[in-house]
C-alpha cells in the first residue's frame, strides 16, 4: 500500500519506519522538515508539504501532539476516496472534528489512537485502539500489525477514542501516585531505589513501575514521552469525564501536580518529571 505519515516526532517517525519495513510504501510530512529527514535513509520519501505527501495515498496517517495540530494537518488535505488513520490522542471533541472533516472530504475515518511510548514504537510493540468500519478497518490491519503488538477493534469510529482516555487516566494516575510515593520515600528517609525494586517485582506493582521510577530516584529523562503532553491527555480525561456529567476526583490533582512540574521548567522532560511536582 502507499501510506502518507503526517507527523513524524516521537511516535510518528519510528511508525513511519516501521511501516516501511513491513513493505508498504511511504512518504512523510513534517512541519519541521528537519525532524523527517533521516527517514531518508529508511527509503522513506520527505515531502515539503501535506499535499505532495498524500498524492495517490491509500491510508493517511496523522500523528500529531493534539486535536488542533491534527486538524492542522487535515485541513491540507484534498478529497478523496483514502482512508484516514487518525492515530494521535485527540479526545472526544477533537475526533468529532475529525470525523465532520473527514465527511466534507470525502475521507474514511479510522479511530485508532496508540498506546506506548518511544521504545514501544521503535520495536513495533504499540498498542492499537481501532474503531470505525469494518471494511476500513481490515484495510489497516497490516499497518496495524506493523506498529503493534496488539490491536483491538473496538466497534464504531469514536470507540478508540473513548478506550484511549480511559488507558491514559490509568497510566496517568500510576505515573503520579508513583512520583508522591518516591518524594514521600525520600522525605521519610525511606531508600526509594530499594523501594522502586521491590515494588517493580511484587503483585501490588507493575511493570511500569521498573521504567519510570528508576528515572525518578535518579532525576534522569530521556523523553520517550513529554510531561506537557501527559499533561494535555490529563485535560482531556477531564474534559471527556464533564461531557458525561461524571466528576473525577484523581485527575484534577494529577493535573495540578503535572502542571507544578512544568511550571518548573520540566515540560519537555519524560513523563517521570512528574516527580518535580511533588518535591521542592
Amino acid at each position: 500500500m502507499n501510506i502518507a505519515v503526517l507527523g513524524t516526532g516521537i511516535m510518528g517517525a519510528p511508525m513511519a519506519r516501521n511501516i516501511a519495513r513491513a513493505g508498504h510504501d511511504v512518504r512523510a510530512y513534517n512541519r519541521t522538515r528537519a525532524k523527517a529527514e533521516a527517514l531518508a535513509t529508511d527509503g522513506i520519501t520527505v515531502a515539503d508539504d501535506p499535499t505532495h505527501a498524500v498524492v495517490g495515498a491509500d491510508v493517511l496517517l496523522t500523528m500529531a501532539a493534539d486535536a488542533d495540530a491534527v486538524i492542522a494537518l487535515a485541513e491540507q488535505l484534498p478529497s478523496g476516496d483514502a482512508i484516514w488513520w487518525q492515530a494521535a490522542t485527540v479526545g472526544i471533541d477533537g475526533i468529532e472534528r475529525c470525523a465532520t472533516l473527514a465527511e466534507e472530504r470525502g475521507l474514511t475515518l479510522v479511530d485508532a489512537p496508540v498506546g506506548g511510548t518511544k521504545q514501544p514504537a521503535e520495536q513495533g510493540n504499540l498498542q492499537v485502539f481501532a474503531s470505525g468500519p469494518d471494511a476500513a478497518l481490515d484495510a489497516c490491519t497490516p499497518l496495524f500489525d506493523a506498529v503493534g503488538s496488539t490491536t483491538l477493534r473496538l466497534g464504531d469510529t469514536g470507540a478508540g477514542t473513548r478506550f484511549k482516555l480511559v488507558f491514559n487516566h490509568w497510566l496517568l494516575g500510576l505515573v503520579e501516585n508513583l512520583a508522591e510515593t518516591i518524594a514521600f520515600a525520600e522525605a521519610i528517609d525511606v531508600d526509594a531505589r530499594g523501594f522502586v525494586e521491590i515494588l517493580a517485582g511484587s503483585p501490588v506493582g507493575a511493570p511500569y513501575v521498573g521504567i519510570k521510577g528508576p528515572a525518578m530516584v535518579d532525576r534522569e529523562f530521556d523523553t520517550s514521552f513529554p510531561l506537557a503532553l501527559g499533561a494535555k491527555d490529563a485535560r482531556l480525561a477531564l474534559e471527556a469525564a464533564e461531557r458525561h456529567g461524571l466528576e473525577l476526583g484523581l485527575m484534577p490533582v494529577v493535573l495540578e501536580r503535572f502542571e507544578r512540574a512544568i511550571a518548573r521548567g520540566h515540560g519537555d522532560d519524560d513523563l517521570a518529571a512528574a516527580i518535580f511536582g511533588s518535591v521542592d
